[in-house]
């Protein structure tokens, strides 16, 4: 089982079609209690009981699984509910304690979801628009959405039911922008990557950003400002710029400004932030908008190291995601 992108579901279950295989989804619509994953957490289920994902963190894997490859064979869908094991601990269940419901479909095939619908939502995750998918669980009727039909789920990122119908969200993939290849990055980076975010790294120097510093990483060598409005700054990318240097963090703060970047940070401390507020207030910018900027950046848990100052940043970056 591949865990290193949980939320390309989608994605993963047309590769197994591609490839002649069947294929099916598994999707958490409710849950109750401490239950490990969120609704809209998905799994995907190819024939030979391969599969992608997670819907409980391993709890109920093997049972969904199971069920996953009946439906195949019926082209039923199927609504299951898991809870706690009170007799047997290695039975199914949550050893957490909370209960989920999972949505199985098999699609292409009966009751699931159309191959195309599939491919149309894999295409809009491609181009960075927003999209959903509503499924009536009376009849099996879907249909695709978008913000305008859902706004408020699409802006908190949330899939759930609403009386017999289930929305799944599927907003953009999150990414990252860092200016700067600094020591702090070469942590921030793969963070970033566990946590479900692209990470991209932007700095013109290279003898700084070079594939022997960050092995395997995507980096731009090129200024930030043309970095940056080549990436394209969405509501679902985060910008960081960490080199003190204002010739290079300046521009980029300046674009992300101009955009819907959920979040921006600058390293630096609160008098190098000072300076920083006043260059940008000569470049057209009023406090309100400069306000959007976190600097110094990340969460004050009094961090030392270049790893520490990662994790501080990478805990800011969630809390502005999760909690605006």
């Amino acid at each position: 089982m591949t865990q290193s992108n949980l939320d390309n579901m989608p994605e993963v279950v047309l590769g197994y079609i591609n490839q002649g295989y069947r294929a099916a989804l598994a999707t958490v619509i409710e849950t109750w209690g401490s239950a490990p994953r969120p609704v809209g957490a998905q799994l995907a289920i190819r024939d030979d009981g391969e599969f992608q994902g997670s819907v409980s963190g391993g709890c109920v894997e093997g049972a969904v699984v199971a069920e996953a490859l009946e439906a195949l064979n019926t082209g039923d869908c199927r609504v299951l509910e898991y809870g706690v094991s009170d007799e047997e601990v290695f039975a199914v269940g949550l050893a957490c304690g909370g209960t989920i419901k999972v949505l199985v479909e098999p699609v292409g095939n009966g009751q699931g979801p159309s191959v195309e619908d599939i491919q149309a939502i894999a295409a809009a995750r491609k181009d960075r628009r927003p999209v959903g998918i509503q499924t009536n669980l009376t009849n099996w009727h879907r249909r695709l959405i978008g913000p305008a039909d859902a706004g408020a789920r699409f802006a908190s990122d949330k899939s759930g039911m609403d009386d017999d119908v289930f929305t799944v969200i599927q907003n953009p993939p999150l990414r990252l922008v860092v200016v700067g290849a600094v020591h702090i990055a070469q942590a921030l980076l793969p963070m970033a990557r566990i946590a479900g975010y692209a990470p991209y790294l932007v700095d013109p120097r290279d003898s700084f950003a070079s594939q022997s510093r960050f092995p395997g990483e995507t980096i731009l060598n090129d200024w930030p400002d043309a970095a940056v409005e080549q990436l394209g700054l969405d509501a679902r990318t985060a910008l960081v710029t960490l080199t003190h240097d204002p010739k290079l963090d300046t521009p980029a703060l300046a674009a992300g400004l101009k955009s819907d970047a959920f979040y921006i940070g600058a390293l630096g401390s609160t008098r190098t932030h000072a300076k920083r507020r006043a260059e940008l207030e000569e470049l057209g910018f009023d406090a309100t908008q400069i306000a959007r900027i976190s600097g110094p950046v990340g969460l004050d848990i009094g961090a030392a190291t270049p790893s520490e100052i990662a994790l501080s940043i990478m805990a800011e970056m969630t809390q502005t995601l999760r909690q605006r």
